[in-house]
């Protein structure tokens, strides 16, 4: 064997077939999936805002913490 052949390897016959199947499902579903993922990207809504909420100071009870100097 020179080093520009390719060995391969496999258990039978229907291997190499029985990937290419799942291949081309894989892509398939893949396909599908993005397909559907655009669709929802074209038909979202357009949300007006509210404007900037105010800032606002919350405490939580039952936390202690103090500042150590």
């Amino acid at each position: 064997m020179t080093t520009n052949e390719q060995l391969e390897l496999g258990f039978n016959a229907t291997a190499s077939r029985i990937y290419g199947r799942k291949r081309e499902t894989r892509m398939a579903r893949g396909q599908w999936w993005f397909a559907k993922m655009r669709a929802a990207v074209a038909n979202a809504m357009e949300w007006s805002g509210q404007g900037e909420s105010q800032p606002e100071q919350i405490f939580f009870s039952g936390v202690n913490r103090q500042l150590k100097t």
